[in-house]
């Protein structure tokens, strides 16, 4: 490819402090206050104007259990639990399903955006919104700056220590350590916000939104693929579908990820075209709402320290180091056909396609006793060599199976929280990351309301 030549120029300085995290989702906001509450001054970058990641940019309006399998348990707290409970305040969040009270966290996340803000202005946080991350600078082995690049142009920001919570390793892989992706990366999806879904099963009966998208009787429907959806839990007949596809897609790549954005909102039409022309009032549009950008499920990941592997996953092996807990099953969408698999903890193995049947088989025999949850090592979170610099969230080591589990939010908000502490740790000590005293860390974790087990 042709080039052209970028003169060298000296980068204004724009804010010097302890920690600087990189990307602004609940991973980054968490990794951010939870540093900023233990008495370090924080940076936190993000290229929207808003906080919140996957769930506000790309509509995703639900966490998962901060329970165990069987729900007798809660395994998940920390900052969490800290804004659930500041959203039920705000009568901006519903705990539970009528099939289990522990299930799932349903969320209003335009209301999560104003949480968040507070979150980072409460704790003395430093956001730099509308910035996007450009390149780090590196001496000596460690990252000692960032450049980004916002409204006011090209920009530096020093750091002792950096949290990458980009979700795509942007940090770790332009300061040069080892990346990789899975043979086989999950395809994004585009959501949107759908009205008229409860209207149109009154209308038809036997409607269901993922029969009649992936019906082949229309010359639009989508390919097949899976669809999933969650009510408004506020009384009013909206929908957030996740029903789109967009597969070979590596949302690392710059052109790779703007062909992922134009396609998925083209299957968001199709789908709306579908379900306006055949299943509801001819006046009434479905479309609500489409998101700042697809929903990303999987991309670069940094070679750390230690890798997780699904079968510690789905056999619940504990770690010494353990820093988040985890009971959302084994999720790996497929980018070559239809419908899903899910593997689950206590060896059950559900295939279910595209029209909505189940076939359930086992992935093991069965057995006396079933871990009910699972757990991320801190040692996932620290890349191989790193002196200064964490990952949190999606870019954590881990194969393709425990990535499955592993990538929901509930828990890499976790790893946000534990990266977090574990840079101010080691400021205050004066190590590198690798050489964190993870029992003081554990313990560390435990004293901000995370469970420690």
């Amino acid at each position: 490819m042709p080039t052209v030549r970028e003169e060298a120029r000296d980068v204004r300085v724009a804010y010097e402090c302890d920690i600087c995290v990189v990307g602004g989702s609940c991973t980054g906001v968490f990794a951010a206050v939870a540093a900023a509450r233990l008495g370090a001054k924080v940076a936190l970058i993000e290229q929207n104007g808003f906080f919140g990641g996957v769930a506000t940019a790309s509509l995703v309006n639900i966490w998962h259990s901060l329970y165990n399998t069987t729900g007798d348990r809660q395994i998940i707290a920390g900052l969490t639990s800290e804004v659930v409970e500041r959203m039920c305040k705000r009568r901006a969040a519903v705990i539970g399903g009528s099939d289990n009270p522990s299930k799932y966290i349903t969320l209003n996340t335009e209301v999560l955006k104003i949480e968040l803000d507070d979150l980072v202005t409460e704790a003395g946080v430093r956001p730099f919104l509308h910035a996007w991350f450009a390149a780090p600078v590196v001496e000596g082995g460690r990252i000692t700056a960032a450049i980004i690049e916002d409204k006011s142009g090209r920009r530096a920001i020093r750091a002792s220590f950096f949290i990458d919570a980009s979700g795509d390793a942007d940090v770790a892989c332009r300061a040069g350590f080892e990346c990789y992706r899975h043979l086989a990366i999950q395809p994004p999806t585009t959501c949107a916000i759908i009205r008229g879904l409860k209207a149109a099963g009154k209308r038809h009966p036997d409607f269901a939104v993922g029969k009649a998208v992936f019906d082949s009787m229309y010359p639009n429907a989508l390919k097949k693929g899976f669809l999933w959806s969650a009510e408004s839990p506020f009384g009013i007949d909206e929908t957030m579908v996740a029903g789109t596809r967009v597969p070979e897609i590596d949302a690392s790549d710059a052109d790779q990820l703007t062909r992922a954005e134009i396609e998925g909102r083209r299957q968001v039409r199709d789908m709306c075209d579908i379900l306006r022309d055949h299943f509801l009032d001819e006046n009434l549009h479905p479309l609500v709402a489409l998101p700042a950008k697809i929903g990303v499920r999987d991309s670069r990941h940094v070679k750390c320290r230690y890798g997780l592997s699904e079968q510690e996953v789905l056999n619940g092996v504990r770690f010494d180091d353990a820093i988040a807990n985890g009971s959302y099953r084994v999720d790996v969408h497929y980018n070559d056909r239809p419908g899903i698999i899910f593997r689950y903890l206590d060896g059950q193995e559900v295939h279910v396609f595209e029209d909505g049947r189940k076939e359930v088989r086992r992935w093991r025999d069965e057995s006396g006793v079933s871990p009910t949850f699972y757990q991320v090592p801190y040692r996932c979170l620290v890349p191989q060599n790193s002196k200064n610099l964490l990952v949190a969230g999606r870019a954590l080591d881990a194969d393709r199976g425990a990535y499955g589990a592993v990538r929901v939010m509930v828990n890499c908000n976790q790893m946000g929280q534990a990266a977090g502490v574990a840079a101010c740790a080691a400021l205050q000590s004066n190590v590198d990351v690798a050489d964190v005293n993870v029992a003081q860390l554990r313990k560390a974790l435990a004293q901000q309301g995370a469970i420690v087990i």
